[in-house]
């Protein structure tokens, strides 16, 4: 598929979309599509589904925007369609205050169902940083992932960056009060 066609932001922004992304299989189908279109029947087996199901959520991210058909063939009098991402990257809505953010969930159930023998780089750090510390090293993450998205070869195993660089939530003293 030629990636000059291809926009670079795909913004979510109905209510349909959100839906379509926050579901953890249709997650699952993006990322087979991230890097070369699929038919169903190559969805199916890549993310172990049956042909039906997957077709069925593969519908909904089309309807909503998310992926398209990107080029068709005639097998044994049969359309075989080829379904892409329709952009390079999805931009969710901030969850807002209290929400769940489906990256995340999304992150840690492909974790948890990654093969626990398998390499991983697993790790959390609490960081007391300035606020041009904290957007700088926002920066650069963004830019680390960025560099290495490019140098994604559909040809190899997938790999997953997560990373999430925040300001928890003020903690109350427990009780409530001062002791």
């Amino acid at each position: 598929m030629p990636t000059d066609d291809v926009p670079e932001t795909f913004h979510v922004t109905t209510d349909e979309q959100l839906r379509a992304v926050s579901n953890l299989t249709r997650h699952r189908i993006m990322a087979v599509l991230r890097f070369e279109p699929a038919t169903i029947t190559q969805i199916a087996e890549r993310v172990g589904l049956a042909k039906g199901s997957s077709s069925y959520h593969v519908r909904l991210l089309e309807r909503a925007g998310l992926v398209k058909v990107v080029r068709t063939r005639k097998v044994r009098g049969v359309v075989e369609r080829y379904y892409a991402m329709a952009a390079r990257t999805i931009e969710l809505p901030d969850p807002g205050e209290g929400g769940t953010d489906v990256l995340m969930r999304h992150a840690v159930a492909d974790l948890e169902a990654s093969p626990a023998d398998g390499e991983r780089h697993v790790r959390m750090a609490h960081l007391r940083l300035t606020e041009e510390q904290f957007a700088e090293l926002g920066a650069r993450l963004h830019a680390l992932a960025d560099e290495y998205r490019k140098l994604s070869d559909p040809a190899l195993p997938d790999a997953s960056l997560v990373f999430a660089l925040f300001h928890p939530a003020r903690r109350g003293q427990a009780g409530g009060g001062a002791a």
